[in-house]
């Protein structure tokens, strides 16, 4: 059997969820197959991230705009990956590796590789006429993850009084996906009352969840709480809390040192911050912490681990931004005992692959996520039940563009049938 080699690929500018220039890619395969792929963008970032490529004209978009990767894609691209068999997903995404040369895709732009990349794997499996989660995953691919659903924005994703980034809901007792969803997305509106009639704000952030400027950062979970207790669940048993407290955002120079400023704590020590986490864990439903300490302080998420990662899920994201080479260091040391899982954050299907590979192989977890500029590409649904990673973090029970990675989500459940598998661990 003649397997469909590449025959066309070409790129667009499009817009993200910010209103931002990204990069959407479009693939032809030689037996008639075409398919997309649209990449997200992050605005809390790790410094040894990919480099999505960004044209820094400021006279469009505010130097924002993506031509260069444009180009590249049409003009480097496209004629090296023409001809080659579209079923050799590692083989092609080494080849937009080598070209690029650099150690984080700043040549090509990460933006550029990924977008053809997905756009490749999804056409693929269009081909073969296997869905993209048993294409990536395998046929025995049925899991269907627990969504972590974003419900209370801070930090960078929010102009409020709040200093941690993300404030989840999830639903660790229910049933099945589709019940899940429902108990996080009635949650998500019990906490739009409650808000109001306090007087609060009910604006959204970047991710979909409310922003309102609550007295402390433990208001919020408190809030949170009772929310959880008004929509009808059990705090710890059925819905369970999950933090973000993207600790970049508030680090000061000095390694170990941070400031709290928004909502006015003031500066704390890496064992102050442990400190807080511990009396937090014992007092709420909390299960999982992302990047509690900043991405350099890799002596901190080691302390925090040895005092916490026997009760909750430590997740590194900024420190090892699905890189396996910081993600090997972080299982030598003992430095978390799960980590974040972007496609962005690495550039190609294969290397993120790779990154899970090692996360299980090491008895970790394995986080899929979103970005928080996001398109309504639902790639990453399919993705996440390919990696069977058993949590998924995308957004609200609002915005469009989170909406979709869920709905898709129901749509696989629904494919899958009695065969769906569902649980936290």
């Amino acid at each position: 059997m003649i397997r469909p080699t590449i025959s066309k690929i070409r790129a667009m500018e499009i817009l993200d969820s910010r209103g931002n220039p990204t990069v959407r890619v479009f693939v032809e395969l030689s037996d008639g197959t075409a398919s997309c792929a649209s990449v997200p963008s992050g605005a809390s970032t790790g410094e040894n991230e990919a480099v999505e490529l960004r044209d820094g004209d400021k006279s469009r978009y505010a130097g924002k705009g993506v031509l260069k990767a444009l180009s590249n894609v049409k003009e480097i691209i496209a004629p090296a990956l023409i001809g080659m068999d579209a079923s050799e997903q590692a083989l092609i995404d080494r080849r937009m590796i080598e070209m690029d040369g650099t150690e984080n895709k700043s040549k090509l732009g990460a933006n550029a590789i990924l977008g053809v990349s997905m756009a490749v794997a999804r056409a693929a499996s269009q081909s073969a006429r296997i869905p993209l989660y048993q294409y990536l995953g395998g046929a025995g691919a049925r899991r269907l993850p627990v969504p972590c659903m974003n419900i209370v924005n801070g930090g960078q994703h929010a102009d409020n009084s709040v200093d941690f980034q993300e404030f989840m809901a999830v639903p660790i007792g229910a049933p099945s996906f589709r019940e899940g969803l429902r108990y996080v997305a009635e949650t998500f509106h019990i906490l739009k009352g409650i808000l109001k009639d306090r007087g609060l704000a009910t604006s959204v952030g970047d991710e979909g969840g409310f922003a309102p400027n609550f007295s402390s950062n433990e208001d919020a979970i408190e809030t949170i709480v009772q929310a959880i207790e008004k929509a009808g669940y059990k705090p710890g048993e059925q819905i369970a809390i999950a933090l973000d407290s993207a600790a970049n955002s508030f680090a000061l120079d000095q390694i170990g040192e941070y400031d709290l400023n928004r909502s006015r704590v003031g500066k704390m020590s890496r064992s102050d911050l442990i400190a807080l986490a511990g009396d937090w864990i014992e007092k709420y439903p909390i299960i999982l912490w992302e990047d509690p300490l900043e991405e350099r302080d890799w002596e901190g998420f080691k302390q925090f681990t040895a005092q916490h990662g026997r009760k909750i899920e430590v997740v590194g994201d900024d420190i090892f931004v699905t890189n396996t080479q910081y993600i090997a260091r972080g299982i030598e040391e003992g430095t978390a005992n799960s980590a974040l899982i972007k496609l962005n954050q690495i550039g190609t299907v294969s290397e993120t692959i790779e990154a899970v590979r090692m996360c299980r192989d090491a008895g970790w977890r394995y986080f899929l996520s979103h970005r928080s500029g996001e398109t309504e590409d639902s790639f990453l649904a399919d993705f996440a039940v390919a990696m069977d990673g058993g949590h998924l973090k995308t957004g609200s029970a609002s915005r469009s563009e989170r909406i979709a990675k869920y709905n898709r989500l129901l749509e696989i459940e629904e494919e899958l049938g009695g065969e769906a598998l569902y649980y936290w661990r």
